[in-house]
């Protein structure tokens, strides 16, 4: 209650000097494009990227950054509830798609566990970059899929005389969410302060019927936690899990969200220095197991520092570091089940050389030193440290109006497990190192001033994780015994990419296809045997056995995206995106793929007033996976949907920049279940639902 007055405050105090402001729309100015260290625009760049900032972003926030960044082709949300989502793009995940903050690696345990929530809100954020593609050797060699980057403010690299600005309030929506936020920049010139504070109350999320889908009933679903039905079961071996998920309401969806920053920087005439820390809060229920909440808590601290104009062969130098410290508790009846900690250091040092022979390009070095603990009697897991270095460049080569890139990796890696346990389950301590190789070549082709071509080839190794390597013992999050592999390879793919561009005036459209072929593709896969697990009351469980093991394997897709002006007050937008990943091994496919998608919009501005209309349809997905399980099911068949929302904006006509705003979300009231969420079955998105909002900027 505290931070929610002193939210309040700030929006108030930094809103009303704004009075004798000129109307009309507050210009930002954009932030530096993640994906290309040289400072060229997104239409230069080479590998497919999105971006979303300013107003465009203010209005599509949402509960999590996947769930924002839901609109982007190739992009969905592996949710775990309304509260919890890691986004996956291209049919990818976990360690796959690298989740930046400021160019650094957010520290979390999202990747360890699908219910372990992303520590970044999205209420506090400027700018988020998506980079599809190979371009994403520069922010970690593994990450294939691709790479998030949440970019804001915190450390401050502009002059500033004065203070400015921005500050939101909503209310409403399917979970009736209460959130506001407010960041304030106050500069003397050369120095300059940053403040921002944050909170979201949300309540049980209502939907259209039962939590529970009509095929996940029919199967009779066993519950591990009950036993095995072929020995002798307990009562009621066979959960209807209806009661305990909810109808009409999803139970235990509820969440609150606290968290706020303080950041200073000099700015120099050519650079800057800064640091900040910041403090993120959340306390949400587990969808999955009704009465159990999860407290997640960070501390962050960020270094980030640039010098440009070097009278030398480099040109700029640009540092930048964040120290995290991660914990996470498990919680039932007041008491902690189970604690996870991560404690870490990232960071990237790179330079800037001058012109050779026609080539500009950066030289960088990246580092990351984190300590992975695990306590209680659900820790699957050792306590474990991992150790990363790796130094890499990227180069780009003009060729009249074409361009040519390039850039190479290498990576040293070593993970290290403490061993012990329960009984001693991670046998003793053993250490493990990788050498890593990635190496990526594009290039951009412009047919005339409209139409161009992209290419890229690439090759991608990853070093398996702590978890793919030593994991043992029981997940309650997917309900099965999980099974390291100590003697992984690393993970090898091979991937092309391309896209053809048209672009005149603000019409643009973007058509991509890309393929990825993995010769050691590292998965969670299900076994036929179970282990036996002794429990609390003295009793023998037995669960079902999923190992992490490698595999041969396909990822393939398409994605569209397009926008016209049929008027000049009125915009047409068409998107799509398709995907097709195939277990080369075992045949069949890789389980939670997103099915086919297309989406199409009319967007009206004019003078104050706005409006936007949004149809997406996802097509029926039964292209699901043979050998994966969850829940003690295999994957199963989800039904199509069609999502249809409608948004209305309009700018006050006061001396203040205000903007009154209203979003309408499925509309048809339809039971929209993702695919690619782990609680596809049990927990579907939100019902028919309004919001109401005030945003303000200076």
């Amino acid at each position: 209650m505290k931070l929610k007055k002193i939210t309040c405050a700030l929006f108030f105090m930094f809103t009303f000097p704004a009075v004798a402001a000129d109307k009309g729309t507050l210009i930002i100015p954009t932030t530096a494009v993640t994906g290309n260290p040289l400072g060229v625009g997104s239409d230069q760049m080479v590998a497919p990227i999105s971006i979303l900032n300013g107003r465009e972003l203010s209005l599509k926030r949402e509960n999590t950054l996947a769930e924002t960044l839901n609109s982007i082709p190739g992009v969905s949300n592996s949710s775990f509830g309304p509260s919890v989502g890691r986004p996956m793009i291209r049919g990818m995940d976990s360690d796959r798609v690298k989740i930046l903050q400021n160019g650094v690696n957010n520290l979390d345990a999202s990747n360890l566990s699908s219910d372990h929530g992303v520590s970044i809100d999205p209420l506090i954020i400027e700018q988020i970059d998506v980079i599809r593609g190979p371009a994403t050797l520069l922010y970690g060699g593994g990450a294939v899929g691709g790479v998030v980057n949440a970019i804001d403010h915190r450390i401050p690299k502009e002059k500033l005389e004065g203070i400015t600005g921005r500050g939101e309030v909503r209310y409403g929506g399917a979970n009736l969410e209460q959130s506001n936020a407010a960041v304030v920049d106050v500069g003397t010139g050369n120095f300059v302060m940053h403040f921002d504070a944050y909170n979201r109350d949300s309540k049980n999320i209502r939907i259209p019927g039962n939590a529970i889908s009509n095929r996940l009933e029919s199967t009779e679903v066993w519950d591990p936690a009950l036993g095995d039905p072929t020995d002798d079961p307990k009562p009621g071996g066979y959960a209807t899990y209806s009661t305990n998920h909810g109808r009409k309401k999803l139970l235990n969806s509820q969440s609150e969200t606290r968290g706020g920053a303080v950041g200073a920087s000099m700015i120099f005439d050519r650079g800057y220095a800064g640091v900040s820390y910041a403090k993120h809060q959340t306390n949400y229920g587990s969808v999955k197991e009704p009465g159990i909440l999860l407290d997640m808590d960070t501390d962050r601290i960020d270094f980030a520092s640039e010098i440009r104009d070097l009278v030398s062969f480099f040109e700029r130098a640009k540092f930048r570091a964040a120290y995290t410290d991660y914990r996470h508790h498990e919680m039932g009846g007041g008491e902690i089940h189970s604690t996870f900690k991560n404690k870490g250091i990232d960071g990237t040092f790179e330079l800037a050389h001058a012109p050779l022979m026609g080539l500009k390009g950066i030289l960088g070095t990246q580092f990351d030193n984190g300590k992975f603990d695990a306590i209680g009697h659900e820790a699957f897991l050792p306590n474990s440290k991992t150790n990363s270095q790796s130094i890499y460049v990227y180069e780009e080569l003009p060729l009249s109006q074409h361009k040519m890139t390039f850039g190479l990796r290498h990576g040293k890696h070593e993970v290290e497990s403490k061993g012990g346990g329960e009984e001693g389950q991670f046998g003793h301590p053993s250490r493990k190192k990788f050498n890593t190789n990635n190496a990526a070549i594009g290039g951009l082709y412009a047919l005339n001033e409209q139409w161009s071509l992209t290419g890229n080839l690439s090759h991608n190794e990853r070093a398996p994780s702590y978890f793919e390597l030593f994991a043992n013992g029981v997940h309650t999050a997917t309900g099965v015994y999980q099974e390291g592999q100590t003697d992984l390879k690393k993970e090898k793919s091979n991937g092309l990419d391309g896209q053809i561009r048209w672009k005149s005036g603000q019409d643009s459209l973007t058509f991509g296809a890309y393929f990825n072929k993995f010769s050691n593709f590292i998965g969670l896969l299900s076994t036929d045997s179970r282990e036996a697990v002794h429990s609390d009351d003295g009793d023998d469980i037995t669960y079902k056995k999923s190992t992490f093991s490698g595999i041969k394997a396909e990822f393939k897709g398409v994605e569209l995206e397009g926008k016209t002006m049929l008027t000049d007050y009125l915009q047409f937008n068409v998107r799509g995106d398709y995907v097709d990943a195939k277990d080369k091994t075992n045949g069949g496919y890789v389980p939670r793929i997103s099915p086919l998608k297309l989406g199409a919009g009319l967007k009206y501005e004019f003078d104050r007033f706005g409006a936007r209309l949004d149809v997406l349809h996802a097509f029926k997905q039964d292209r699901v996976a043979s050998n994966y399980n969850y829940e003690g099911t295999k994957e199963l068949i989800t039904d199509a949907y069609t999502n249809v929302s409608i948004m209305a904006t309009y700018k006050l006509p006061t001396q203040l920049n205000l903007e009154a705003f209203t979003r309408a979300n499925n509309l048809l009231d339809q039971e929209i279940r993702e695919h690619t969420s782990f609680l596809k079955d049990i927990a579907p998105m939100g019902g028919r639902s309004i919001m109401f909002g005030l945003r303000g900027e200076f």
